[in-house]
């Protein structure tokens, strides 16, 4: 037994001391030692005893390099009963600058590595990749000369003859530009020089923020080809590999003169309709009909677009809604849209004009100015429901004909060809017809009980907007500077003792208090008229208000706010 225990414990030293041996062996090498500015090189630092040593401190390097990753490897072999062990790793180097870098001792398992030396030679003029390379990439880019704002098409192309097991392509990036990718990227193989390459390709869409020089630095891939015949390949996915683009360089042109002073819309090309109105759309006093007008501009994103807005119209009040908003592209090109949609109310019977609605813009295409426009058309508006005088067609009285009993020289009479009606036919006609003129006085008055509950421009609204109702929805919307809100408030508030306050400048018209007036007029240019608004409006009507509309003091309704017209007039 002790003689076991004395021939394990002389194995066991043998191997401790053969691991002290080799445990303090370390080494770097570099996988070539002369290169291009804009390639990529190897650094391989290996430790021999220690498999559990921490990875070397590699900040040294950045002074000189930028670091592309890091990835390590071990192996344990056993060969006669000795043991050994190895550890690598592998760092990506990309040098900063060209000339003799000089690479110091790096300190691992408590040993230092040898010094190295790289020489690195300047970058190929014009990049350092082209064609016939295993990798290079081109960028094209149209125009070289755009307007501030306009859209440059900017596509990038690299071509490569390798297999790759990763690898990233850069997106442009200068000051001042905006960069919108555009579509999915494209693979496909192409033919250059008699070689076959495969093409990995992006578009984009760059639009210059300011005029003058404005650049896009080099675009850059950085991968690892594989090459299954080399064996040191570092990384177990294959070497760094390196390609870039050239710079290019951009004179924005800033807006020309004959633009204009309206928004600045550089643009391929600019659509504006509308559609839910034509000149056949049925309309009447105080229904509301949809508008819905759409905006497109080829070569712009919707944040460039102004907001859609119509011209007062006159005998018609202005709702309009908020605006949908989106960005989309064909690939090659960036298109924005609005859209947004108004409800009209006509408040008079009668021709109606809807003035045309233009849009200046600049044609990219063409250089020069354009302008989309919406024709002006005519709509014809009905009265109201009810509020012409109706009547029921009745059948007149029974008239026998004139040559229904005709007397003969001689006295006598014969009869033509009608008959007189029998007595019961008659009474019956006249039952159906007090029948019909009592059903009608009904319906009239009943009518009139109802509209003097609720007027008829408050129907229409709060169907319209049914959540702003009264002075608490007014002063709400008010104090939010909600001006179409509030006018909708105001107006409910309004109709509850006056039903025929249909709009701001009526309700501005009746109103006792001069102020009140003033404001009423001062919201409705707010609305609809385009003016600038004030910064203490909705204070200042909040204020106007808190008392409550004042009309004129009267007993009776003037006669101009009855709905309809008295079933008996008196005959002063």
């Amino acid at each position: 037994m002790m003689r076991l225990f004395t021939c394990f414990l002389s194995i066991a030293l043998a191997v401790l001391l053969d691991g002290a041996v080799h445990a303090s062996e370390v080494r770097a090498w570099l996988d070539r030692t002369s290169m291009q500015l804009g390639e990529t090189v190897t650094l391989n630092v290996e430790v021999s005893g220690d498999a559990r040593a921490a990875e070397p401190d590699l900040s040294a390097l950045r002074g000189d390099f930028d670091l592309l990753g890091t990835q390590s490897s071990s192996s344990m072999n056993i060969i006669n009963g000795q043991t050994s062990s190895k550890l690598l790793w592998a760092v990506g180097l990309q040098p900063k600058h060209a000339g003799t870098i000089a690479i110091a001792p790096l300190e691992v398992a408590g040993q230092k590595t040898n010094s190295l030396t790289l020489n690195v030679q300047p970058a190929a003029a014009g990049g350092g990749a082209r064609a016939g390379d295993d990798v290079y990439i081109e960028v094209v880019a149209d125009p070289h000369s755009p307007y501030v704002q306009q859209q440059i098409r900017f596509t990038v192309k690299m071509y490569f003859a390798l297999n790759f097991s990763d690898g990233s392509l850069d997106d442009p990036q200068g000051e001042g530009l905006v960069v919108h990718k555009l579509g999915q990227d494209a693979f496909y193989a192409a033919d250059v020089g008699g070689r076959r390459y495969r093409v990995w390709e992006r578009r984009y869409a760059l639009v210059p923020e300011k005029s003058g020089t404005l650049g896009v630095g080099p675009i850059v891939f950085r991968g690892h080809a594989i090459d299954p015949g080399d064996i040191n390949s570092f990384f177990s996915r294959g070497r760094a590999v390196t390609a870039r683009s050239e710079a290019i360089t951009f004179d924005v042109r800033a807006r020309p003169a004959a633009s204009g002073t309206d928004a600045w819309l550089p643009a391929r090309a600019v659509t504006l309709t509308a559609s839910g109105i034509d000149g056949k759309s049925a309309a009447r006093v105080g229904e509301p009909i949809t508008l819905t007008v759409h905006l497109q501009a080829q070569g712009l994103g919707f944040e460039q677009l102004p907001d859609l807005k119509l011209p007062k119209i006159d005998g018609v009040d202005i709702y309009p809604d908020k605006s949908n908003t989106q960005n989309h592209d064909d690939g090659e090109w960036l298109f924005g849209e609005r859209e947004r949609k108004f409800a009209l109310v006509p408040n008079r019977a009668g021709t109606v004009e809807l003035p045309p609605v233009s849009l200046s813009w600049w044609d990219t295409a063409h250089d020069r100015a354009a302008t989309a426009e919406i024709a002006a058309s005519t709509l014809q508006v009905e009265p109201a429901a009810g509020a012409g005088t109706s009547s029921i067609a009745t059948r007149p009285p029974f008239t026998p004909a004139t040559d229904a009993l005709k007397p003969l020289h001689d006295g006598t009479a014969v009869t033509s060809g009608a008959a007189p009606p029998a007595e019961s036919e008659l009474v019956l006609w006249r039952a159906l017809a007090v029948a019909a003129l009592l059903l009608w006085l009904a319906t009239l008055l009943a009518w009139r009980v109802m509209r003097n509950r609720r007027g008829p421009a408050a129907e229409r609204i709060e169907a319209l907007h049914p959540q702003t109702a009264g002075p608490a929805a007014f002063r709400d919307a008010a104090r939010k500077e909600d001006w179409s809100a509030a006018a909708h408030a105001l107006l409910l508030w309004a109709q509850k003792t006056r039903p025929r306050m249909n709009s701001l400048g009526k309700l501005a018209s009746h109103l006792a208090n001069h102020r009140q007036a003033e404001l009423t007029a001062e919201l409705d240019r707010a609305c609809y008229g385009g003016a600038t608004v004030a910064s203490d409006l909705g204070k200042r009507l909040i204020e106007g208000f808190s008392g409550g509309i004042q009309f004129p003091t009267t007993s009776q309704p003037s006669q101009r706010d009855r709905i309809v017209p008295p079933l008996y007039p008196s005959s002063g």
